[in-house]
């Protein structure tokens, strides 16, 4: 182990099996509890964040993972800390060099909830620029264009739409186009 008075209070990264985030999580949770770690391991958190998916014409809001298979834990590492976690069920291990433990900076974890606490949901639009697509509502309906902007923020695309010999830019909402 490493000079814990360096890394007191820092945030390090767990591996877990691939759909266990929300259970390594829980489990933690409770080993910290009962093994009264509280002093040491300070949180646990599975990074994630709201999306809006589109999907048979209808938005609908998911929860994503942002990393999937991994645990941030905020913690001071000592041999006992150490020990609770990397015997969690399902963990397989602290991300890092070695058998130490690598802590992740202040911006990636300042970043990381910034992303998690945003309350407006992206768009998750399933389209890419340069792609070919046909307009199948508003008052362009039936014309075929090609994909020129996305805006994920506002589910918006703006495609290239051939009119009279020149290319036009349309703005949709990125309901009103299917891939061709």
């Amino acid at each position: 182990m490493t000079d814990t008075t360096q890394l007191a209070h820092k945030w390090y990264v767990i591996h877990t099996y691939s759909g266990y985030e929300d259970r390594v999580a829980e489990n933690l949770k409770q080993r910290i509890e009962t093994m009264h770690m509280e002093d040491k391991i300070f949180d646990v958190i599975v990074p994630k964040e709201n999306q809006i998916e589109i999907k048979n014409g209808k938005r609908k809001i998911v929860e994503r993972r942002i990393f999937p298979g991994y645990v941030l834990v905020q913690m001071d590492v000592t041999e006992d800390s150490w020990y609770v976690v990397r015997n969690t069920p399902n963990v397989t291990g602290f991300v890092g060099s070695g058998t130490t433990p690598t802590p992740i900076s202040d911006d990636e974890v300042r970043h990381i909830q910034k992303r998690m606490g945003v309350e407006e949901p992206k768009f998750k639009i399933d389209f890419t620029v340069g792609e070919a697509v046909n307009i199948v509502d508003g008052p362009f309906k039936g014309f075929d264009g090609m994909v020129n902007d996305i805006d994920e923020n506002k589910g918006k695309i703006k495609v290239l739409v051939n009119m009279f010999g020149r290319e036009t830019p349309v703005e949709l909402d990125s309901l009103q186009v299917k891939k061709i």
